[in-house]
């Protein structure tokens, strides 16, 4: 008795026979390199987008990585102290500009939990609030964790912030969820980022200064009235760079020409934005030690 249903016709295989024979004496890639070299092929021949292409790339080589490979290490987080006052809380949360932040308590190694920014302004209101009451609780996650694993855990906790510990338990840094998403799909656009092709500074409410990375000397030099060379350069990350030896990353702080760039962010091995100040030499404060 025929295993087809009567009334449910074959569906007709429409490759050729040659097609056939092909794909059965051609195996698939039996390696990873294999199938990135497969899905390139794939975007030359118009099969796929580029962009698809990337992402899938992503996905393949995140499989291989870990928290410890993407997360910001312990020494260029940005933490908040729970016994700092108020306006030193609220100077942090304005001149970094992230939406979440580790607390410590005493040593910077003894995170108690995460703020959230908007949480903050809950103070400005009730200052009787305990800032204590305002944190959510940290999540911790070894050095070693799988990257998809991670993702998992984001999205079924949504959690958006882990800390990274190393083998001995104590902090190796921290890892987003946009960190995580970001070795799929490239670089996400946030609020640091210029979207109306406008100015590339901008003033903070401390009286600093934000500064894209990508900024052309010569704007930098019309607002700060300096006279940085473009001969060489024309982006003002480019001329720290090489006043550095190297691509800063996020907290360094070089000093070059008067102004001090402070790393704000940094992304696919360039930085984004710098937080400029008059540098130590050139103000009345003492020379900070970094």
């Amino acid at each position: 008795m025929s295993d087809t249903h009567p009334g449910r016709p074959r569906a007709a295989d429409k490759r050729t026979f040659f097609e056939r024979l092909v794909e059965f004496l051609s195996p698939g890639p039996d390696s990873k390199d294999e199938l990135i070299e497969t899905l390139a092929d794939a975007e030359q021949r118009e099969l796929i987008e580029p962009e698809s292409r990337i992402m899938l790339e992503g996905v393949i080589r995140m499989a291989d990585m870990t928290a410890g490979d993407v997360m910001v290490a312990a020494r260029r987080m940005d933490m908040l102290d729970i016994d700092a006052a108020y306006d030193d809380l609220l100077g942090v949360v304005i001149g970094t500009g992230h939406s979440r932040f580790p607390v410590y308590e005493g040593e910077r190694d003894n995170i108690i939990g995460v703020l959230l920014a908007k949480d903050l302004l809950k103070l400005q209101r009730a200052p009787e609030l305990n800032l204590r009451t305002l944190l959510r609780p940290a999540v911790f996650v070894p050095e070693s964790k799988n990257l998809n694993e991670l993702l998992r855990d984001f999205r079924s906790n949504r959690n958006h912030l882990a800390v990274v510990i190393d083998e001995f338990g104590k902090t190796a840094g921290l890892i987003t969820i946009e960190d995580v998403l970001e070795e799929i799909v490239g670089e996400i656009e946030d609020e640091f980022d210029d979207k109306n092709g406008e100015s590339a500074v901008f003033t903070l409410a401390d009286g600093s200064r934000r500064v894209a990375g990508d900024a052309p000397i010569a704007e930098v030099n019309g607002v700060f009235g300096t006279s940085y060379p473009d001969d060489e350069f024309d982006t003002i990350g480019g001329l720290v760079a090489q006043e550095l030896g190297r691509v800063p990353r996020r907290g360094e702080a070089v000093d070059v020409g008067g102004l001090r760039f402070t790393v704000m962010l940094a992304r696919g091995g360039a930085v984004r934005w710098f937080k400029v100040t008059p540098a130590p030499e050139s103000a009345d404060a003492p020379a900070s030690q970094h």
